[in-house]
């Protein structure tokens, strides 16, 4: 027979609560970790809202990387004309072209992509 312990419903309910909050701290201070490495950055409150509400994300990130099109485009090899059409959404770009925007971005390629 297995060992039990038998305990108030109350007092299973505050255990399982300690858990749960144990785990968000863990997930926090992980987190937390990873952006002073510098593997995650927090992204601004500004910047969510204009992808959310369906800015292009090649125009939102290069905005908030301070870049104009034509320093993006010096930094990612992509021509300035290509950057601008995948902004005004009448291209999409190759994978390898996306990929060299994103690099230059310090973001995914998946970040690029319209939602």
């Amino acid at each position: 027979m297995p060992d039990t312990v038998t305990i108030p419903r109350a007092e299973y309910d505050r255990l399982r609560a300690a858990e749960d909050d144990f785990a968000d701290l863990q997930a926090a201070l992980a987190a937390r970790a990873r952006i002073e490495a510098g593997t995650d950055e927090l992204v601004p409150a500004a910047v969510a809202d204009r992808l959310i509400d369906g800015a292009s994300p090649l125009g939102v990130w290069r905005e908030h990387r301070g870049l104009s099109q034509s320093a993006l485009a010096r930094a990612s090899g992509v021509n300035r004309v290509q950057i601008a059409d995948i902004e005004a959404d009448r291209g999409t770009g190759s994978v390898a072209t996306l990929r060299a925007l994103a690099d230059a971005l310090r973001v995914t390629v998946d970040d690029l992509l319209p939602s």
